[in-house]
């Protein structure tokens, strides 16, 4: 059951992210990443492997949809490889060990913080990647800056209307 509902959080994400996310652009390089928030869902308990793939796929789907050949691919598949390292940073101590991240699993603050950073590792790579050089820094440095606002945004507010 747990592979039917995760098989549609990947789904839809994606139907998102690529019909209606894509076409969004603040000040012309911000876009809202949300497809990223399927990584960040992966709990304690699911093995490290299964996360790196996931974020592999994800990202490879989200390359076959844009035409950025690998560069998503890449990025998430890094995200994935992080995400249980910063889950265990932004995790309580006493936390059980088949934590879903989550704000009432964290709490507000280390839920945010936990978003920001992954996100920002994320936005990072991913502009950097598709730069490849610092020609044109000002826009790298606000592609990063207004995606990253508008990704964390956008998925603390879903966090927020899901636990409602």
């Amino acid at each position: 059951m747990e592979i039917v509902k995760s098989s549609f959080t990947f789904l839809i994400l994606c139907f998102i992210q690529v019909l209606v996310l894509n076409h969004i652009t603040l000040l012309g390089c911000a876009t809202p990443l949300l497809y990223i928030y399927f990584i960040l869902l992966f709990g304690r308990a699911t093995p490290k492997w299964v996360i790196i793939v996931c974020g592999f796929i994800m990202g490879l789907f989200m390359d076959m949809f844009v035409n950025t050949p690998g560069i998503a691919a890449a990025s998430a598949t890094f995200l994935g490889f992080i995400q249980p390292y910063l889950l265990d940073f932004f995790s309580p101590k006493d936390s059980a060990d088949d934590l879903t991240p989550s704000i009432k699993s964290l709490g507000n603050q280390n839920y945010f913080y936990y978003v920001l950073v992954a996100v920002s590792i994320y936005t990072f790579l991913l502009f950097t990647i598709e730069a490849f050089n610092l020609y044109n820094w000002q826009e790298w440095i606000l592609s990063i800056m207004g995606s990253t606002i508008l990704t964390v945004l956008l998925i603390v507010v879903i966090e927020n209307v899901k636990n409602t």
